[in-house]
């Protein structure tokens, strides 16, 4: 009796591991990691002049995925930081365009799993808010931008991002007490696995918003 109860737990568990939602989270989980080292070396590793192209690219890549997977919070959120990214490189009057389609993918983001990837949806949307242009030019707003970038930090407090773009907007709001403090957070965060590049390049960010402080 114990043994066929040890067969169907075994037979049950092989299909579990086979079954189309174990190999769509596979496939996500491997399409969220292509993302964010592409992201990474574009960001950090890639010279200046190439940067619009390359993220430009990385989101046509984002979108396939997306279309695979049109119920991934955690895709949405990094086309969103892709999108957003492109804009900062590029700037112009293109910049407006992709502002506007990285607020709806963080959107969709929220809608589909606002606690997704620790917080993050929230906080690329605050700092979306906070950096772009008010109106009419388009849709910045730092009452807005406060709310979400408080809302990623409740999810995740001790986060490296979440406590650099508060520091940010701390910063820009003339509170660089509060910066300063929110950026030693930063710098405490416990290194993500298999996001070398991306930490290393965000504290050297932080390093230079630290000298920036009165």
């Amino acid at each position: 009796m114990l043994a066929v109860a040890m067969g169907v737990t075994s037979v049950n568990a092989v299909a579990e591991a086979a079954s189309p939602t174990h190999d769509a989270e596979t496939s996500v989980a491997a399409g969220l990691h292509e993302l964010q080292s592409r992201w990474a070396n574009i960001r950090y590793q890639t010279p200046e002049a190439r940067r619009e192209d390359a993220f430009d690219q990385l989101y046509q890549r984002a979108q396939a995925l997306l279309e695979t997977h049109p119920d991934s919070a955690e895709l949405y959120t990094w086309a969103g930081i892709i999108r957003a990214s492109e804009a900062g490189a590029g700037g112009g009057l293109s910049a407006l365009s992709q502002v506007k389609d990285a607020r709806q993918a963080f959107e969709k983001a929220l809608a589909i799993d606002p606690d997704t990837l620790n917080g993050s949806a929230y906080t690329s949307l605050g700092t979306l808010y906070h950096q772009v242009p008010g109106w009419p030019i388009s849709f910045g707003d730092d009452d807005k931008a406060k709310t979400l970038l408080q809302n990623g930090l409740s999810i995740n407090p001790d986060g490296i991002d979440s406590n650099f773009f508060w520091a940010g907007f701390l910063h820009d709001n003339d509170d660089d007490a509060g910066a300063r403090q929110a950026l030693q957070k930063a710098l405490a965060a416990s290194p993500r696995p298999g996001r070398e590049v991306a930490d290393a390049g965000r504290r050297e960010e932080i390093q230079r918003l630290l000298s920036e402080l009165n």
